[in-house]
């Protein structure tokens, strides 16, 4: 016989006897298998696993898997033909409008040879006509890649590549965007593009087609695209309406950069409920005075902001007093980076009076935009603000190395399974196999590997703790830093180099360029910068430098 002595001020009694369980469990399976690895040995007792299987994963729900996301558009567009779907600035458009101007469209790229699978690039600023485009990809059966046109030409020659596309929708100010002479370009401005048969197409798309296709940074160098398909985004958003319900009446601001693929929920979910978006003006994303305006003119609802933003937004509101400004907000969202106690504290004291919500959402690309969420408005004080639980037919892991599950409280690796993993990475079979992996509990299921360090805290709510590799996470953008490391050693002066993300503060990150000059020949920081932005994307360009 044995037993524990322990500090009660240190741990609570459930703790230690799950350690009890743990330990006589490992013995068990070292006499039971001599010759096994400790590291292979399950330790968790049954009570554990039934509450990290069944209980914590109760996330079985039916949802609309025979449709394909514009259907769900087309149903709301016959019951609401008047009604107003899409607003930029004093432009808009009905669901009627926006249906049959988006068919013709469709039936153009049909005869350019679009079909079921076939990635179509689509390359504007936010606006009415991307929107039509999108919608005109789907409805022809493609996938949507969206390119940012402000990329750097090496960015967008390679995307292009990559990708495969031989068609782009953009507008005649990015004619000049230097690309394969293979790649026709379609400008969406052009009215004789919407004439013609404005009715729904047959042969409708299937629903384990390609939907999107979005590029990530990637630690090799270059992105990579990662495929998604129609059922992952339908069960995502079906789950989002029964969380946060929306209808006529409702305005989702999207603001958004569409390369993100938050954007996706902001481009699709109003449009297969009755409601309306707003689109904000280009760069106003980064302004909080023009988005309260925004949001006040057009009574928006609905609207998300990575943490950063969001701090920015509060930190107006509190200066200026413009809280009943926005009294129309029901329903703020964050996701992107970690949102802090702080965040979440001035949050409440600014708008919870207005009754908006808050809700913190994870989820990476690699399985369709969030996997969990968190309501962060409760009458508790939080000290953090966890990531919260899986959403409808997904189901979370905390493993460890050997993918074993982890007890409550214990680190390890967040692995997501479930209807929302994408199909993998596109022309990168190895790099899918790596993240993409056999599910040791569910045989013939997938789960991803997210590289994101988390642990189960006892209420079933999950706690995000950090990157267990050098990715990082800036304004919501998916960073790399070996990309940008393979750049930056190519300038001349450079003989080795480093970069690392320092937060200065809370919320507020910035990258680091750490040099060793090649012969002592120091570059000026300006001309770094310089050589980047030819490659990368700002949001990856380095601002600070250090020499040694």
């Amino acid at each position: 016989k044995g037993g524990f002595e322990y500090s009660s001020a240190l741990f609570n009694p459930d703790t230690i006897s799950n350690m009890t369980g743990h330990l006589l469990n490992l013995l068990e399976g070292i006499v039971n298998d001599p010759c096994s690895l400790v590291s292979r040995i399950p330790i968790l007792t049954a009570q554990e696993q039934e509450n990290l299987l069944m209980k914590f994963n109760d996330t079985l729900a039916v949802c609309p898997a025979d449709k394909v996301i514009y259907t769900l558009f087309e149903e709301q567009a016959a019951a609401n033909p008047e009604a107003v779907a899409a607003r930029f600035g004093d432009e808009l458009l009905t669901y009627k409008e926006l249906n049959e101007k988006s068919n013709r469209l469709a039936r153009m790229l049909r005869h350019k040879g679009v079909i079921r699978e076939k990635p179509v690039g689509i390359m504007l600023e936010r606006s009415l006509e991307m929107v039509i485009g999108i919608m005109a990809i789907e409805k022809a059966g493609g996938a949507y890649l969206p390119i940012d046109p402000n990329y750097p030409a090496d960015r967008i020659c390679f995307i292009t590549e990559d990708s495969g596309i031989d068609i782009l929708l953009t507008v005649r100010k990015h004619e000049s965007v230097e690309i394969n002479n293979r790649i026709e370009k379609i400008f969406v401005e052009d009215q004789e593009l919407y004439t013609g048969d404005g009715s729904d197409l047959p042969d409708k798309a299937d629903p384990h087609g390609l939907a999107y296709i979005i590029y990530t940074s990637g630690s090799t160098g270059k992105p990579k695209g990662t495929l998604i398909e129609h059922h992952s985004l339908v069960n995502r958003l079906n789950w989002m309406q029964k969380q946060y319900p929306i209808g006529r009446g409702d305005v989702i601001l999207q603001k958004t950069p569409y390369t993100f693929d938050v954007s996706v929920w902001e481009m699709f979910w109003w449009a297969i409920q009755g409601a309306e978006v707003c689109f904000l003006e280009p760069g106003a994303e980064k302004d909080p005075a023009g988005i309260v305006e925004a949001i006040e003119k057009y009574g928006v609802t609905v609207i998300h902001f990575v943490p950063s933003m969001l701090n920015t937004f509060l930190d107006y509101l509190k200066e200026t007093g413009k809280t009943a400004n926005v009294a129309c907000l029901k329903q703020v969202f964050a996701s992107g980076e970690a949102l802090t106690a702080a965040q979440v504290r001035l949050f409440k004291s600014l708008l919870a009076g207005n009754g908006t919500k808050l809700a913190n959402l994870y989820g990476p690309t690699e399985a369709t935009i969030d996997v969990s969420y968190f309501d962060c408005i409760t009458a508790e004080d939080l000290e953090t603000i966890p990531i919260g639980k899986p959403i409808d037919n997904i189901k979370l892991f905390i493993m460890d190395k050997c993918l074993q599950l982890q007890p409550v409280g214990i680190p390890g690796e967040l692995c997501i399974s479930g209807v929302g993993l994408a199909r993998g990475y596109l022309n990168r079979p190895e790099l899918t196999n790596e993240k993409f992996v056999d599910n040791p509990l569910e045989p013939g299921q997938k789960i991803y590997r997210t590289g994101d360090l988390a642990k189960w805290r006892a209420d079933g709510n999950i706690e995000y703790l950090g990157r267990m590799d050098f990715q990082v996470k800036i304004r919501g953008f998916r960073i790399e830093l070996g990309e940008i490391e393979r750049v930056l050693a190519a300038h001349s002066s450079v003989k080795e180099c480093i970069v690392t993300a320092w937060e200065k503060e809370p919320g507020n990150m910035f990258l680091v360029g750490y040099v060793v000059p090649e012969n002592g020949n120091t570059p000026e920081s300006a001309e770094l910068q310089a050589f980047l932005e030819k490659a990368l994307p700002e949001y990856m360009v380095p601002r600070i430098y250090a020499f040694l």
